[in-house]
């Protein structure tokens, strides 16, 4: 059992060290989105879906649940921005799904930042990445909110797309 323990430790260091390699090696062209904070990506080696790191769009209808308000502009927005285009990706690990955490990069722009400034989206209420500029991210939710751009124009019927999911069992 040792043996075996010590032939298969390296390996797992070894493929973990490569999965999580830093994706920003990479060039990834976005294939398909799926909603404001979700999308797919292929390089030459790897296929991967991302989810945004650090941030929560309203969400999409599912099955009989109606779409969250500023769904479908979240979604629109995230596609104008990535789809087709080569991006860069910084990768956090993964999360509960096997999606990549990730920011995402084209031309230099950080596409999580510019989704919360349009008030598109909202800074995740969990976990965030250690290494991830949390504050950044608040600073512009915050300039969003002020200024009732996007979802934050609801006023007092606006909820979170967390809450949603939780009232919506999903």
């Amino acid at each position: 059992m040792l043996a075996v323990s010590i032939l298969i430790l390296p390996l797992l260091f070894f493929f973990g060290a490569v999965f999580s390699q830093n994706l920003s090696d990479e060039e990834f062209k976005v294939t398909k989105v799926f909603d404001g904070d979700t999308f797919e990506a292929a390089s030459s080696a790897n296929k991967i879906r991302v989810r945004l790191a650090g941030i929560d769009a309203p969400e999409t209808a599912k099955a009989q649940i109606p779409a969250q308000p500023y769904s479908r502009k979240s979604k629109e927005y995230l596609e104008k921005a990535l789809l087709n285009k080569t991006v860069r990706i910084k990768g956090y690990g993964t999360d509960q799904y096997n999606r990549q955490l990730a920011e995402v990069f084209v031309s230099g722009r950080n596409i999580s930042l510019e989704l919360l400034e349009s008030g598109l989206a909202e800074v995740y209420h969990g976990k965030l990445p250690e290494a991830l500029d949390a504050q950044a991210y608040r600073q512009a939710e915050t300039n969003a909110r002020n200024s009732r751009k996007g979802l934050w124009s609801l006023g007092d019927s606006y909820v979170s797309p967390k809450t949603w999911r939780k009232l919506h069992n999903f």
